[in-house]
């Protein structure tokens, strides 16, 4: 973002943001006003990526709805999906897997963080 004017800046944190705290209602006004879905902050976080770590799912479903990749990946190869699973969240798991997100997708992938950290019932979603 270096070559963004501070008001742009502060505006893409304000976005990222309401994606953290779930503000779907404000969040999807700007997307429907033209804010790209599929934003991404510094570290390739996308807006899905943290309404999904921070168990957001009616963010999530709305964000999906607005054309957000459910398999694009951070800087580090994370998805949504398996920010779901690492934080063990249950609905938005079922909000990805229900648009079409890839259980493999990733780097870990969704089914290896569930594995890596022995969280069967995340696996069991992500299998069923």
């Amino acid at each position: 973002m270096a070559d963004l004017d501070e008001e742009t800046i502060a505006y893409a944190h304000r976005m990222f943001d309401l994606a953290r705290a779930g503000d779907t209602a404000e969040l999807i006004s700007n997307v429907a006003a033209g804010l790209p879905p599929n934003l991404t902050n510094d570290k390739g976080d996308t807006l899905l990526i943290l309404a999904a770590y921070h168990n957001h799912p009616d963010t999530v479903a709305a964000l999906l709805e607005h054309g957000a990749d459910p398999d694009r990946v951070n800087d580090r190869g994370q998805s949504a999906l398996s920010a779901a699973v690492f934080r063990q969240n249950p609905a938005t798991v079922r909000v990805l897997l229900g648009a079409g997100a890839d259980p493999h997708a990733g780097t870990p992938s969704a089914l290896a963080t569930a594995e890596y950290f022995q969280l069967p019932e995340m696996a069991r979603l992500l299998q069923a």
